[in-house]
């Protein structure tokens, strides 16, 4: 037994060892896209994070940061250790839950304990699932990033694992430390992320089955019990705990008069009188159960209170500070998210429901804001008639396909329940098939099928055609058929060479089946315990979720806790192989043979095929392109961006590495908020606030967050006048609605005076003459969310003293008509007070000298270059929008007869975004165009080759798909782009058609009647027998 523990505790550490080289090797250098930006700046700096905040991950963040070396990427390094080392510590943790499964199986009296193979197969057990875990594609993705996920599912592995040591010890005096552990961890799980939490129905059916009797209706009760304190524990007490908070301080300060913060403090005293108190009475009652609750109460309050970090950041205004969370009751409002809204579960309404027509809206609860004037808190938004109220008839039990928040949503419900008419109330049997068809079947099932069965590439895919991002296993004739793939046609090389086609065979998921029947067989309860855990971290958060269509990304990181405990059952399948094995032969031939097959099987497998597209060291695309973004600006610069991935990376880059600090970085999502715009008005570091003439109160939330145009002008209207107009407190500046007296927008037509002396210092001489006295645009739509009203404001008052640019990935939309005076100078546009005929109709000007300084001397792509690096589509899908800027460069500097210069940006163009690495897409044709307009003959026909290669290859394969695949608008761009291929080619003239073409023994010759044959290169004979192929198709 001795000997055993010895074992377990050397093999697990080597575990440890193992999976702690595997991401520490394969970590990315710098930081990554998505939240990776906000998290490792916010740990660095203690800033305040998105809601509901990781402030443990923040605290533990910042400890790790402290070793690496200050305004470096080594911050970033360091806290992507921080994620893998969480992630190797999940992996031993998982180890020793499988050994401790496994001896509770095998081994069940003395005699068995001394039969060292059965004790062999528990450690190699251990060894298989936790190994395979190690190297599962969702798993090891968060595992070398620095993000939360990492973290939480540390938190849930020892969690967990606490939980089979207290059943180890469950009959002696002091096994409740164990259960006081557990509550600690689970309080400090909730600083990082809620997914450990949904261990506790499984931790309490363990509890039930060691503490009680088995009968079917004390299980069933034990799981009511247990589903009831998860419910208290997420539903009750983690909002609660700070809900009464904001309660107390809103009693004592508005009701009795105290000073700020008195409630707060007597909120803490009072806990702490009433723990001390439960403990004392408790053990002068010896009600060792009741102090032992008691005790875990307070442990888990303790491990919440990491949020107190937030408040006392927040304090300090730094310069992320999302929804200022400086007190109880901004800190309640945090907690609930309530900037992303709410979504019905168990009963709520279709997403084409109608509103009651007695009582359309309800009120919800009024939001306090804090007044220093007036001593206390007062309502800023009152949230009268705030909450739609549907009408009854269109509510149902379970309802699965529920939002209207974006119009795409409908199309959704439509193509995966089968709706023919998006008008008519669906049934409930329509609800299901959505249920089943997209939440559980594309949103979950797919994703675990990545991890056990195979990949069929990293292409997102949220429209479910089956050409990109699903399940393949890799047995031609199962994916062809589940898939429609084409059994004889070529895959595209961008398709066939992913590196993210990882195929397992199934072999995985068969050895965790083999597994979960196996323990079912020989321990019924420890598997009823693993299956809760399976479910409630899987199928259970997309019920919870409530998840609509049109995900902005692959969600399979949410879903790692199931993925988890399946691996359980790998390793147990193990086991399952060994004892039947040992009945036809020895039992050291059976540890031997099951061994050998489980580890090929399963991490050896996933190992080999999930390397490449795991191992992200040598990429800097994330810093490099938030660089490149702050490098396209002025110095000054106002920056609008909009999403993560524009937004992020760049917080970074100005947070951790201070990488141009003088530029005002403004997102406009969260450009509607109040706490946001407070600090845009701040200054941060180098950058100025941002120019305005709104007060708090002028666009504290409820005020101001939509404003109606009525059109009382045909002419265009100065926009300072329109926005002073906005702003008035007068009431002949208002109109009724609905929710009483609201501000107006009386023009959709709006002016802005321009400063020629100033523009003419960054307006390029070949423009100085059309330089006008004042732009004029119109607004579209029927009325200004706040974000954009206060991008009028800042136009009313910058008086060109700031450069403004929007990054190019911004959005017509929020352009705001402004696009015919925007000038392209990197990543970004510039505003400037010219009309901007492009050349090209695409959006802006291209001003060739800042531009071709930024592309050729400044911008870094961060080994997008390199084809032995990993990029997934995140990282390649933006170079449509880079390529597209060198050839608009390119274009240009053409039409100004500077052709050398042309020419070194297109091949500067091909040298960074290779084929090899990016395919080369429809933006690719204008580089081919200026290759034979500059007479480079030979790379336009290289180029070109290649194109027309790629292409035929892409629409032979198209076409051979089943036609139910949804794939007929790949197949129609395709087609697209093979035309346009045709125009080039004849516009230059590049077949000549009074030769035959053809190939023998793999040379390539032309030949004229009558004449000898003369070998020709392959692009030659590619483009010359193009257009027959071409128009075959037709």
């Amino acid at each position: 037994m001795e000997s055993f523990k010895k074992l377990n505790n050397i093999i697990g550490w080597s575990v440890f060892a193992i999976a702690s080289f595997v991401y520490l090797s394969t970590i990315e250098q710098t930081v990554s896209f998505w939240d990776c930006g906000e998290y490792i700046a916010t740990a660095y700096k203690l800033e305040v994070g998105h809601p509901p905040g990781a402030p443990l991950f923040q605290l533990l963040g910042r400890i790790f940061s402290l070793f690496a070396e200050p305004a470096t990427s080594q911050v970033a390094v360091a806290v992507n250790v921080m994620s893998a080392l969480c992630s190797s510590f999940t992996i031993l943790f998982l180890f020793w839950t499988i050994t401790a499964f496994g001896k509770r199986m095998l081994v069940k009296n003395e005699e068995a304990n001394k039969d060292k193979y059965k004790m062999i197969s528990i450690l190699a057990a251990g060894v298989v699932g936790a190994l395979t875990y190690t190297f599962t594609d969702s798993f090891w993705f968060s595992a070398v990033e620095g993000e939360v996920y990492a973290m939480s599912s540390f938190f849930t592995a020892i969690t967990f694992w606490c939980i089979l040591k207290w059943e180890e010890e469950a009959d002696q005096p002091s096994s409740s430390r164990w259960l006081i552990l557990i509550a600690y961890l689970i309080g400090l799980s909730i600083g990082v992320h809620l997914l450990s939490l949904l261990t506790i129905p499984a931790m309490g059916m363990i509890y039930y089955y060691k503490k009680y009797e088995y009968s079917k209706s004390g299980a069933i009760k034990a799981f009511i019990i247990s589903m009831a304190a998860l419910g208290f524990v997420q539903g009750v007490l983690i909002p609660s705990a700070v809900s009464l908070i904001s309660s107390f301080e809103l009693f004592f300060v508005n009701s009795i008069g105290l000073p700020f913060n008195s409630g707060t403090v007597i909120y803490f005293l009072t806990i702490l009188a009433l723990i001390a108190f439960g403990l004392a009475y408790t053990k002068k009652k010896n009600k060792p159960m009741y102090n032992t609750m008691i005790l875990s109460f307070m442990m888990l309050l303790i491990g919440y209170s990491s949020f107190a970090v937030l408040v006392v950041r927040s304090n300090s205004n730094p310069p992320i500070d999302e929804n200022n969370p400086e007190d109880a009751v901004g800190l309640l409002s945090y907690l609930k998210r309530e900037q992303y809204g709410s979504w019905p579960i168990v009963y709520g309404q279709y997403f084409n429901a109608k509103l009651d027509s007695k009582k359309p809206y309800l009120d919800g609860n009024p939001v306090y804001a804090k007044d220093e004037k007036k001593g206390k808190y007062v309502i800023i938004d009152n949230r009268k008639n705030s909450i739609p109220n549907f009408s009854d008839k269109y509510k149902t039990f379970f309802p699965r396909m529920w939002s209207n928040t974006q119009s795409r949503h409908a199309a959704g419900y439509k193509q995966w329940a089968g709706l023919r008419n998006t008008e008519r109330t669906p049934t409930f049997s329509q609800n299901l098939k959505f249920f089943f068809n997209y939440q559980i079947g594309w949103s979950y099932f797919r994703y675990f099928m990545w991890n056990f069965a195979g990949r069929q590439n990293d292409y997102m895919n949220m429209d479910g055609n089956s050409l990109n991002g699903n399940w393949e296993s890799g047995i031609s004739f199962i994916d062809n058929i589940r898939l429609g793939t084409p059994t004889d046609a070529i895959a595209p090389d961008h398709l066939a060479k992913n590196k993210a086609k990882n195929h397992y065979y199934f072999l995985p998921l068969i050895l965790g089946l083999i597994g979960m029947f196996f323990h079912f067989k020989q321990q019924n309860q420890d598997a009823i315990a693993v299956l809760l855990f399976f479910l409630f971290t899987g199928v259970l958060i997309i019920i919870y979720l409530n998840v609509v269509p049109f995900q902005p990304r692959e969600r399979d990181y949410a879903y790692v806790g199931s993925f988890y405990a399946f691996s359980i059952w790998v390793g147990i399948g193990l086991l399952a192989i060994y004892d039947f094995l040992k009945q036809k032969t020895s039992a050291r031939n059976s540890i031997i043979a099951a061994t050998t097959i489980s580890m090929l099987a399963s991490p050896v497998l996933l190992a080999s095929e999930n390397w490449d597209d795991h191992d992200r060291s040598g990429r800097y695309t994330a810093l490099e392109v938030a660089k490149n973004y702050l490098n396209s600006c002025a110095k000054n610069a106002i920056l609008f961006t909009n999403g993560d991935n524009d937004t992020f990376p760049l917080w970074y880059a100005q947070e951790v590495e201070g990488i141009r600090t003088d530029i005002k970085v403004v997102n406009l999502s969260l450009f509607n908020t109040d706490w946001y715009i407070d600090q845009m008005k701040r200054a941060s570091y180098d950058a100025a606030p941002i120019p305005s003439s709104f007060e708090h109160d002028d666009y504290r939330r409820g005020t101001r967050d939509y404003t109606i145009i009525q059109e009382k002008f045909k002419e265009h209207k100065d926009v300072d006048q329109v926005v002073k107009f906005i702003n008035s407190k007068n009431t002949k500046a208002m109109i009724n609605t609905s929710a009483g007296l609201k501000n107006y927008c009386p023009t959709k037509k709006l002016k802005l005076k321009v400063n020629k002396e100033k523009a003419k210092q960054f307006v390029p001489q070949e423009f100085h003459n059309k330089i006008v006295d004042e732009i004029k645009w119109n607004l579209k739509g029927n009325g200004i969310y706040k974000n954009k009203l206060m991008v009028l404001d800042i136009l009313a008052n910058f008086n060109w003293d700031r450069p403004i640019y929007f990054a190019i990935t911004v959005g017509r939309d929020n352009f705001m008509g402004l696009e015919k005076y925007f000038q392209l100078e990197g990543l970004a546009y510039r505003l400037v007070p010219y009309i901007s005929n492009s050349t090209d109709g695409q959006t802006g000007t291209i001003h060739t000298e800042i531009m071709y300084d930024n592309l050729i001397n400044k911008f870094n792509w961060g080994g997008l270059n390199n084809s032995d690096l990993y990029f997934d589509e995140t990282n390649t899908r933006m170079v449509m929008n880079y390529r597209n800027n060198y050839a608009r460069l390119a274009e240009n500097l053409f039409l100004k007869g500077d052709t050398s210069r042309a020419l070194e940006v297109i091949d500067r163009c091909i040298y960074e975004f290779p084929r090899e690495v990016v395919n080369l897409t429809y933006f690719t044709i204008p580089i081919i165009d200026l290759y034979y307009k500059s007479q480079e003959y030979e790379k336009g026909d290289d180029l070109l080759a290649v194109m027309i290669d790629d292409y035929f290859k892409e629409y032979y394969y198209l076409s051979d798909f089943d036609r139910g695949s949804g794939l007929k608008q790949n197949l129609n761009i395709t087609t697209q782009v093979l035309g346009s291929l045709t125009r080039v080619m004849q516009i230059h003239n590049r077949g000549n058609s009074s030769y035959s073409y053809f190939e023998e023994d793999s040379k390539y010759f032309r030949s004229k009647e009558n004449s000898a044959k003369e070998e020709i290169n392959y692009s030659t004979f590619r483009i010359n027998t193009f257009l027959d192929e071409f128009y075959a198709l037709q």
